[in-house]
């Protein structure tokens, strides 16, 4: 998992004024050269593994997911399954696979995604910039909200950054966003201010008519939070210091409970999978002598299984469940 580092106290402000956080993310993941919208190169893929890339297991439940969503809304003519952060388009590609002929022939599929639309993706998938509006399905984002830019505070104060990534104190927090950590993140020696966070995910609910909205990340509550914040980066699958040059990931854990609307529910990936039939559990040895090819399959499945579920990994994320004029899910 990406892990927390503490951070030396800033030194103060420089003649040269570095921004605050919020602001050099927002220029280094989403700025013309920006390392989620440049064209060209692997996408976030080639720098870091996420569930969707480790299993197509991932993309089935997710599946699984959109056909309990389509039981509810009654079988509807048209569908709608949203991801939000869609990368590459890999998720919305796995989920169309993994449906039945009829169900898919019905799932209006939207990637929401600031980079370009990726040469080859299946006609099927329309790709937007913003979040549809009146979505009647399911909303689904996977390590969306880790990289909605958020501003950081220490002893009181913004922590500012420059393009080098050397940090300097800034002005102290004041209004919303001191409100905010009194209420989410208190008595932090440093936090990362998730109040932008909040209104990203609230508009996304919004934008749902009637199903589910769900958010998967990194996450924290409140009665444990890091005490010296999660802001860290990622560049080519290694964990590196958050440089916001546009040449790595910048990311931060998300406090979701912070996220959380009336009815929400919060599992863990653990939790959820095993509820939509992701198991770990090693096939029969019988098996192996009746069928040594099928023993073979269930064994990598179930070894793909461990791994979106491992303690310490995967399994660890966390699932913000909100329904939207539907029964709870789990219910």
């Amino acid at each position: 998992m990406r892990t927390e580092g503490e951070v030396a106290d800033p030194d103060p402000v420089p003649d040269d004024l570095p921004v605050g956080w919020k602001e050099a993310m927002e220029a280094a993941l989403y700025g013309p050269d920006g390392f989620y919208v440049r064209p060209g190169g692997p996408g976030p893929a080639g720098h870091f593994r996420t569930s969707v890339h480790a299993s197509p297991l991932y993309a089935g439940a997710v599946a699984r997911l959109l056909r309990w969503v389509d039981a509810q809304l009654g079988h509807p003519p048209e569908l709608d399954l949203v991801d939000v952060g869609a990368g590459r388009g890999e998720l919305l590609t796995g989920v169309l696979g993994a449906l039945p002929a009829e169900v898919a022939g019905r799932v209006r599929a939207v990637a929401v995604e600031r980079a370009r639309r990726p040469a080859g993706l299946d006609g099927r998938i329309r790709w937007a910039a913003e979040v549809p509006q009146g979505t009647a399905g399911l909303l689904f984002a996977n390590e969306w909200l880790d990289n909605v830019p958020l501003d950081v505070a220490q002893g009181g104060h913004y922590v500012l950054v420059d393009r080098e990534g050397t940090e300097t104190r800034g002005p102290a927090v004041t209004g919303a966003d001191r409100a905010w950590l009194e209420r989410w993140w208190p008595g932090a020696g440093r936090a990362e201010i998730g109040r932008g966070r909040d209104e990203a995910w609230a508009g996304a609910v919004r934008s749902v008519s009637h199903g589910l909205a769900v958010a998967v990340d990194y996450a924290h509550t409140r009665d444990a939070r890091p005490p010296y914040g999660t802001l860290t980066g990622f560049r080519a699958g290694r964990e590196v210091a958050p440089v916001p040059d546009g040449s790595c990931d910048v990311t931060a854990h998300v406090a979701l409970d912070a996220c959380a609307g009336a009815g929400a529910v919060l599992v863990s990936q653990r939790e959820a999978l095993a509820l939509l039939g992701v198991s770990g559990a090693r096939p029969p040895l019988a098996l192996a002598s009746a069928d040594p090819a099928a023993y073979v399959r269930a064994l990598a499945r179930a070894g793909e299984a461990a791994e979106l579920t491992a303690r310490g990994g995967l399994g660890d994320f966390a699932w913000l469940v909100q329904p939207v004029g539907v029964a709870p899910w789990p219910g």
